[in-house]
């Protein structure tokens, strides 16, 4: 037996030393155990040997009433399950009380994009000479050019992007790399940034981060997703509907419509598998027939007499 809380922070620790998982994986299943330790402490459970399953389904079925999102429900159930493991392993517990749980069903919603028509546009309407607006260009670009994360965005080091490079490098999730072809159009904004701005921008300081901010400063997540706020809402489109990973699925959707394959898309993204890229196969029906007339050897024959 033990303290719900002794053994938080013997699964914390688990996770961060033996399991070596992503620093900010291991900070939101923390955050998930200790909400269900809350839980069990408003019903007036503090030890691991009050624990009994039908704690944890009722746990589940709270995070569903009270309208938590299926990815967050998803995530949390492997937390849980995560940490019920881990109470068996460390026998503060008798049995492994994650057996036989099903895992909430998660629903198949279609990313949100934006048009071709409007990233371009919303890129376009940065084109002043001021240190922010060469930078700001750069980074848009490379969020829509290149279908980075914010969080990759904001890691890149100028060491990442070599003069001449036909490709960049990044850091996803679990701090895996994968290297991105970049256009010349996004390079030349990244160089033109490097050759006139940033120096300005850091001040005499020295900084390993590609993009700066007009304290010398790395971006941040938050900071990206600023500044693309405030450029969608100059642009005259709808803030609330902008965001990097909306850029991120642009990327994706505009490839795919102009027919690269899924599994490039995949590597370009730094998917694990190819079924999270396969959501983009969303087209609409009127390409769906192009596709066909265009390349079905039988599609010439429309009038078959059938």
């Amino acid at each position: 037996m033990a303290a719900l809380t002794e053994a938080i922070e013997s699964f914390a620790a688990s996770l961060a030393l033996e399991r070596g998982l992503a620093a900010k994986t291991c900070e939101a299943y923390g955050r998930d155990v200790r909400m269900f330790a809350k839980f069990l402490a408003g019903n007036g459970k503090k030890t691991t040997e009050a624990l009994e399953k039908a704690d944890v389904t009722a746990w589940l079925q709270r995070l569903k009433e009270t309208r938590h999102r299926a990815s967050s429900r998803a995530r949390a159930f492997v937390a849980l399950c995560e940490f019920l493991h881990h109470l068996k392993e460390m026998r503060f517990v008798a049995s492994d009380l994650a057996d036989g749980l099903a895992a909430p069903k998660r629903d198949r919603l279609l990313p949100r994009t934006l048009g071709e028509e409007d990233t371009l546009r919303l890129i376009d309407s940065v084109n002043g000479n001021a240190p922010q607006d060469v930078r700001d260009r750069a980074m848009l670009e490379m969020l829509y050019g290149c279908g980075l994360r914010a969080s990759e965005l904001c890691g890149l080091e100028l060491s990442d992007l070599p003069d001449g490079a036909e490709v960049v490098r990044c850091r996803g999730k679990g701090s895996k790399e994968r290297l991105v072809p970049i256009a010349p159009s996004v390079a030349a904004a990244v160089r033109r940034y490097l050759d006139e701005v940033r120096g300005a921008l850091l001040r005499g300081k020295t900084a390993r981060p590609l993009f700066v901010t007009r304290l010398g400063k790395a971006f941040t997540r938050m900071g990206v997703f600023k500044m693309l706020k405030q450029r969608a809402l100059a642009a005259g489109i709808d803030p609330a509907v902008v965001s990097p990973h909306v850029l991120r699925h642009s990327f994706a959707t505009s490839l795919l419509s102009h027919g690269a394959d899924v599994r490039s898309i995949q590597e370009m993204l730094g998917h694990a598998s190819v079924s999270t890229t396969q959501i983009y196969t969303h087209v609409d029906r009127s390409r769906l027939g192009q596709v066909h007339r265009l390349y079905h050897p039988r599609a010439e024959d429309s009038n078959c007499g059938c």
